[in-house]
C-alpha cells in the first residue's frame, strides 16, 4: 500500500524550512559581525553549528531517542528550540560566547532535523526509498546553496530579519511533520534504550561497508562546497579574467545538486542504488583528479560546466547512501544508524576542510583539490563489500 501523496512533499518542505536555521543564518553573519563588532571569526561560527551537530547527533545515538519515541514528535521539538536558539543572535547585547552558544546550540538540535526526516522517510517507502531520499536530500543541497543568494537579500533587508525568517520557516516545518505526517507504517519502536546500538551495528558488514561508502562521500563533499568560490578565484588568477558573478556561479554549481540528487533517485530504481551510487563517487573522484587540468587548461565555458557536473555528481550519492545505510540497518535501531552514519560524516568533513586548509601553504592551488579524491577511493572500497542493490 502506498502512502498518501502528500506525506513525501510534506516531508521535503518541512526539512527544507527546518535546516534553513543551519545554512541560512550564514550568509548573514559577516553583517553580524559587524554590526555587534564581537571578537570572532566566521570560521569559527560556522564550526559551531558542525560541532553542535555532531555532539548532537552522537548523543540522539546513544539515547536511540527517534526509535524509543515518535520521529514526528522529535523533529518538532527539535525544530522549536533550534529555531529559539537561532533567535539568540538577535537579542541585544549578543557577544562572542551568546554568538558561539547560539550557533552550537542551533546545530545541536538539528540533528532532531536532517537524520530524523530521513528516518521518517524510511518508515514510510520502504520500496523506492532512494528516490524518496533524493528529493529530501536535494531539499537540502537548496539551503546548502542559500547563503551564496542571501548575500544580496542581505544587503537589501536588514540582517535581523533573515534570522526572524529563518526561526519561524523553521518553526512551520515542525508543525507541518508533526500535524500532517504521523509515524509510517514501517516503524517498529525500540522498547529499551541501548547506549551502545549505534557502536555495535557497525559488526554487521553490510551496514558497515554502506556507512564507509558515505564516509568517503562527506570527505569531498563539503569541502568542495565550501572551496567552489575559492577554485572560481584560483581560475580567475591563473587565467587573468576579472570575472565578478562568483556568488552567483557558487549558487548554481551547488544547488544543482539537488536536481542530482532526484535524478539519482529515479535511476536507482532502474540500476539499483549500489550501482547508482558506485557510478556517482566514481565520477566525482575522476573530478578531483582531473581539477588541475581543468584549471590550467579549460576555457572559461568548459570550467563552468565542469563545476557544474562536478556539482551534480559530488552529492548524487548521498541520498542513495543513506538508503544503503537505512536498508542494511535492523528496522528497530534504523533512526539510530542514520543518525551516527551522519555524526561521524559531519566529523570527518572537518578533518577534510582542516587538510585542504593546511596544504595552501604547501601546494599549489591548482593541485591541491586532488587531495579530496581520496574520499571517493575509500568510498568505493566500501561499496566493493556492500551485496545490498
Amino acid at each position: 500500500m502506498k502512502p498518501p501523496k502528500h506525506i513525501l512533499s510534506t516531508i521535503v518542505i518541512a526539512q527544507f524550512l527546518c535546516t534553513s536555521l543551519w545554512f541560512a543564518g550564514n550568509g548573514v553573519l559577516t553583517s553580524l559581525i559587524a554590526t555587534l563588532e564581537v571578537g570572532t571569526s566566521l570560521g569559527n561560527i560556522t564550526a559551531a553549528v558542525q560541532f553542535g551537530f555532531i555532539i548532537g547527533t552522537l548523543l540522539f545515538a546513544m539515547l536511540t531517542l527517534t526509535d524509543r519515541f515518535s520521529p514526528s514528535k522529535v523533529f518538532l521539538w527539535c525544530a522549536i528550540l533550534g529555531a529559539l536558539s537561532n533567535l539568540v543572535l538577535v537579542w541585544d547585547g549578543s557577544g562572542t560566547t551568546h554568538i558561539l552558544l547560539s550557533r552550537f546550540f542551533t546545530g545541536f538540535f538539528l540533528a532532531g532535523i536532517y537524520p530524523v526526516g530521513m528516518k521518517i522517510a524510511a518508515d514510510y517507502f520502504d520500496k523506492g526509498l532512494g528516490k524518496s531520499l533524493g528529493y529530501l536530500v536535494g531539499a537540502l543541497v537548496i539551503g546548502t546553496a542559500l547563503p551564496h543568494f542571501l548575500k544580496w537579500v542581505s544587503a537589501v533587508f536588514p540582517w535581523q530579519y533573515v534570522i526572524y525568517a529563518t526561526s519561524s520557516l523553521a518553526t512551520l516545518g515542525g508543525l507541518l511533520m508533526v500535524t500532517l505526517v504521523p509515524d509510517g507504517p514501517f516503524r517498529k519502536p525500540s522498547q529499551n534504550l541501548n547506549l551502545t546500538a549505534c557502536f555495535s551495528i557497525f559488526k554487521k558488514k553490510d551496514f558497515r561497508a554502506a556507512a564507509f561508502g558515505y564516509f568517503g562521500h562527506m570527505w569531498e563533499l563539503y569541502t568542495f562546497w565550501a572551496f567552489v568560490p575559492v577554485l572560481i578565484a584560483i581560475y580567475m588568477e591563473l587565467h587573468g579574467i576579472n570575472l565578478f558573478r562568483v556568488s552567483f556561479w557558487s549558487f548554481w554549481i551547488i544547488a544543482i545538486g539537488g536536481l542530482a540528487c532526484v535524478i539519482g533517485g529515479y535511476i536507482s530504481l532502474r540500476k539499483g542504488v549500489k550501482t547508482t551510487a558506485t557510478t556517482a563517487i566514481f565520477l566525482s573522484g575522476i573530478c578531483c583528479l582531473i581539477s588541475p587540468l581543468a584549471l590550467l587548461y579549460a576555457s572559461l565555458p568548459v570550467f563552468i560546466l565542469f563545476l557544474l557536473f562536478w556539482g551534480m555528481v559530488v552529492i548524487m550519492d548521498s541520498p542513495l547512501f543513506s538508503t544503503l545505510v537505512a536498508q542494511n540497518a535492523p528496522v528497530e535501531i534504523k533512526g539510530t544508524a542514520l543518525t551516527i552514519v551522519n555524526c561521524i560524516g559531519f566529523a570527518i568533513t572537518i578533518v577534510s576542510l582542516q587538510v585542504i586548509g593546511a596544504l595552501e601553504t604547501y601546494i599549489s592551488h591548482q593541485y591541491m583539490f586532488m587531495i579530496l579524491a581520496i574520499g571517493p577511493l575509500f568510498g568505493l572500497l566500501g561499496l566493493g563489500e556492500n551485496k545490498s542493490t
